[in-house]
């Protein structure tokens, strides 16, 4: 039922690729941007970030258009070139921990999404759907794939594994230490039984990408309203994807932090939570969880565990057994009073590739007084969630792999 097609991608030549490469353009800092782009010519945040050229800082259409301008400038100058083919492209990542992340770049279909084949977990904020919608509009391309997952599959494997065994297009490992390999795959009879594979596919779930999917969606539809000629089969009804099997994910939880006991004192707030948990002091211990419904909680220099009483809970749906959903039930909601998770400033997040030493550090320092420690959210769940069609709370989950801006790029 899932309609994934090959595309002709814009990609960098093979000698630049690793210049060009870009993490998402919010992971860096000040200093990191500037460092990269003073000493490299070729990098892909020399187009998403076209004020560096003018020292100065460029927001709104004026920076669409120069993010347009970069573009084109980049492939009048040959760094980039454009398949002659539609093609399917297997990307590799092997990560620093040995990790290994096997998939197929593609076009999703933007219908499919609508249709709730291609199901979503998290909510979208509509003023950010159409701030990115209105970007693509304006640049003609989208450069960092949206991450799906689809049920492990023998067909998609084998071909996969089997592409494999050439050399690949591409080989570069970031200063990250995260190694990336691309294959182009366009024999006929392969793309033919790779779209069959995945027309036989159910349903897809979005793993990361959530507002890029919806801006995309959003663009097919404004671009579908000003096409009189429209057929169906336009770009601008597909989106570029990096769909891998749900076996490859790597999912990490998301720990809390808090600013403030909501002006209890440490003792009130351990009775308030007694109500809720069976709690046992661990001391000076780093204490992690290691099943569902169990927390660990940092307070006041020592470590504690937290069992949820089970009968004082209502497991009601998927999305009330979750364990982002339980804290927020039981403790950040009713005890520490925080309303709005996304929003509130006294509460912040530490994704579990950070060690439990990050939130120990960071309550030590005095700038948290509390931080609460979760296991991470399965494949299942985040299945269940979105058959559900319910939503996660924010920062639920941490998703890998994390790919790289620039390497394939779809025009529409």
């Amino acid at each position: 039922m899932a309609k994934i097609i090959p595309f002709k991608a814009v990609r960098p030549t093979r000698d630049k690729v690793s210049l060009v490469a870009a993490r998402s353009y919010q992971t860096y800092t000040l200093e990191e941007r500037e460092s990269r782009m003073g000493y490299n010519p070729f990098s892909f945040l020399h187009i998403i970030n076209p004020g560096y050229k003018y020292h100065k800082a460029i927001s709104g259409k004026e920076r669409y258009n120069l993010v347009r301008n970069r573009y084109l400038e980049f492939k009048e100058d040959g760094i980039f070139t454009q398949d002659e083919k539609p093609s399917y492209y297997v990307y590799k990542i092997v990560n620093r921990e040995g990790h290994v992340f096997s998939g197929i770049v593609a076009a999703a279909s933007s219908e499919d999404y609508e249709k709730d084949i291609i199901k979503k977990h998290e909510d979208t904020i509509e003023y950010r759907e159409n701030v990115f919608k209105d970007y693509l509009k304006t640049v003609g391309f989208n450069a960092e794939p949206v991450l799906l997952t689809y049920p492990d599959n023998t067909i998609i494997a084998n071909i996969i594994s089997e592409v494999q065994k050439d050399r690949s297009e591409y080989e570069f490992t970031t200063t990250y230490r995260d190694t990336h390999y691309l294959w182009k795959l366009d024999d006929p009879e392969l793309v033919n039984q790779i779209s069959s594979a995945f027309e036989k596919i159910e349903t897809i779930y979005i793993a990361d990408g959530h507002h890029r999917s919806a801006s995309s969606c959003l663009l097919s539809k404004d671009l579908k309203s000003e096409n009189d000629t429209h057929t169906g089969n336009e770009p601008y009804n597909y989106f570029m994807s990096y769909l891998i099997p749900e076996s490859d994910l790597r999912i990490h939880e998301f720990n809390r932090l808090v600013k403030d006991l909501n002006g209890l004192t440490k003792e009130a707030f351990l009775i308030k939570l007694d109500t809720m948990y069976r709690i046992e002091n661990r001391g000076h211990s780093l204490y992690k969880p290691t099943r569902k419904h169990h927390f660990s909680m940092y307070l006041d220099g020592e470590f504690y565990s937290l069992f949820l009483r089970k009968s004082n809970y209502e497991f009601s749906d998927a999305l009330e057994a979750l364990d982002t959903q339980i804290l927020y039930k039981t403790i950040l909601r009713p005890i520490l009073g925080i309303l709005d998770v996304r929003n509130d400033t006294r509460i912040d997040y530490s994704h579990g590739k950070n060690d439990l030493i990050t939130i120990k550090n960071k309550v030590d320092s005095g700038e948290f007084q509390v931080g609460f420690g979760l296991v991470p959210i399965t494949v299942e769940e985040i299945k269940a969630i979105a058959d559900s069609n319910l939503t996660m709370p924010p920062k639920s989950t941490f998703i890998e792999p994390k790919l790289r801006s620039g390497v394939t790029i779809y025009e529409f």
